[in-house]
Formats: structure tokens, C-alpha cells, sequence
């Protein structure tokens, strides 16, 4: 045979790229919903900086978002991490 693992395969890695991009979009979904409810509605422009995130920063963020107290903390932060 082939001496091919299913981990090895184009299918499996798009699968799996799929899944982990399924699962970005969920991330940053949910952080949104979360900063709206703390700070108020956030702009078109602050919900699509947030949705371009990586996993990482997400992360970083859902955990800085419990100090944030006005949408500027929230600019301010996004603005030291994108540019």
C-alpha cells in the first residue's frame, strides 16, 4: 500500500483548517457579545477588527475584557495589537 496516515492527507489538513477557522469565527462571535453587554453597541469598524483576530488574541482578549470599563479601553486595545 501507500504507507499514508489519514493526518496526511490534503482532505484531512482542509478539514481540519476548516474546523479551527469554524471555530475562530465562534471566539470572536461570542467576545463580541460579550463586550456589547459591558460596554454598549460596538461599531461595524470594532466588530470587524475583533472578527479578523487571530485565535491568540482572542484569547488575550476575552481575558482583558473584564478590565475594560468604556469602548476606548477596547479601541485602545485593539489598536496596540492590530497596528
Amino acid at each position: 500500500m501507500l504507507d499514508i496516515t489519514l493526518k496526511q492527507t490534503r482532505v484531512y489538513r482542509e478539514i481540519k483548517e476548516e474546523g479551527r477557522e469554524e471555530g475562530r469565527e465562534v471566539m470572536a462571535n461570542a467576545i463580541s457579545r460579550q463586550l456589547t453587554k459591558r460596554l454598549g453597541e460596538l461599531s461595524e469598524e470594532m466588530q470587524s477588527k475583533i472578527s479578523g483576530l487571530s485565535l491568540p488574541v482572542l484569547a488575550d482578549l476575552s481575558e482583558a475584557l473584564l478590565d475594560f470599563t468604556s469602548l476606548t479601553d477596547l479601541s485602545s486595545w485593539l489598536e496596540a495589537r492590530i497596528n
